[in-house]
């Protein structure tokens, strides 16, 4: 599988840091106490951890990861030092990267973007900024305090004019559409679904795609090696799927799998597969 990891932007973690990871960091973390670790977090004010009681790995908690600018010092811990919020902020420049790749390919200008479980927008927003396309997106989520966020981050870096927002379940998409879509943004929500969940939202999507359409999504690896943690702390439950499963389960929904590519940690790929003719 191939790879951007040779760029700077990405956060990586050397020799040192992986070892200390796995012999202190992550065993404290995964077999401590819970109920010990919950009163740390919350003495401690932990911005991440409310949020994620609140709506296990909902938007507000993306933004924090992804944003990385912390007042609590145990986010600054958290954020700053956790596997899973590097491979996060990774995840974030190589879906971008990706998909402004795809946007300027595009035969059709603008071309027509669709992003399913948008939380708050950020990696389309970044990438509906750098591309060359001035693509549309529309925006679909069951949260409107996402909508919110999202609506004023378009705003701030002058795409709201290219961008919709529609609140309902994306498997009624096409009541939501009245144009087919050339790309699909799916970063960030399959590692919440079950495996038929997968197919049948893949399944809505190509609908309303044309032959040569593509869709753009992650898998998950638990080399972040916390999964524990973020169960018993956080009310995290996560699925980890290889490139193969996830693929596996594109092709029954009626997808080729085009290219998967690594973030530096390893924890998550992006994957571009396109509707089959």
């Amino acid at each position: 599988m191939a790879t951007r990891a040779e760029h700077n932007e990405f956060e990586k973690a050397g020799p040192v840091a992986r070892a200390l990871r796995a012999t202190l960091v992550n065993p404290f973390a995964n077999y401590a106490p819970a109920g010990l670790i919950r009163w740390l977090l919350r003495v401690t004010k932990s911005e991440l951890a409310a949020a994620n009681w609140a709506d296990p790995g909902g938007w507000q908690s993306m933004v924090i990861s992804y944003e990385g600018r912390c007042r609590q010092w145990a986010d600054k811990v958290l954020v700053g030092g956790g596997t899973m919020p590097k491979a996060l902020r990774n995840r974030r420049r190589l879906a971008g990267r990706v998909l402004t790749d795809l946007m300027d390919a595009c035969p059709r200008q603008p071309a027509e973007v669709v992003c399913v479980g948008a939380g708050p927008g950020i990696i389309i927003i970044d990438a509906l900024r750098q591309s060359r396309n001035r693509a549309r997106a529309t925006l679909i989520d069951l949260s409107d305090a996402a909508h919110g966020y999202a609506k004023d981050l378009a705003k701030r870096h002058g795409v709201h004019d290219r961008v919709r927002f529609v609140t309902g379940d994306v498997r009624q998409i096409a009541r939501y559409l009245d144009h087919r879509v050339d790309i699909v943004d799916m970063i960030g929500i399959c590692e919440y679904l079950q495996d038929d969940q997968v197919v049948s939202i893949i399944q809505a999507l190509t609908a309303v795609m044309p032959a040569g359409g593509t869709i753009v999504l992650n898998s998950l690896s638990n080399r972040h090696g916390t999964d524990r943690f973020f169960r018993r702390v956080f009310g995290l439950h996560m699925n980890h799927r290889s490139v193969e499963k996830l693929s596996r389960l594109m092709h029954e929904a009626g997808l080729k799998t085009l290219e998967a590519l690594s973030e530096p940690l390893g924890v998550y790929h992006i994957i571009t597969a396109r509707k089959h003719s």
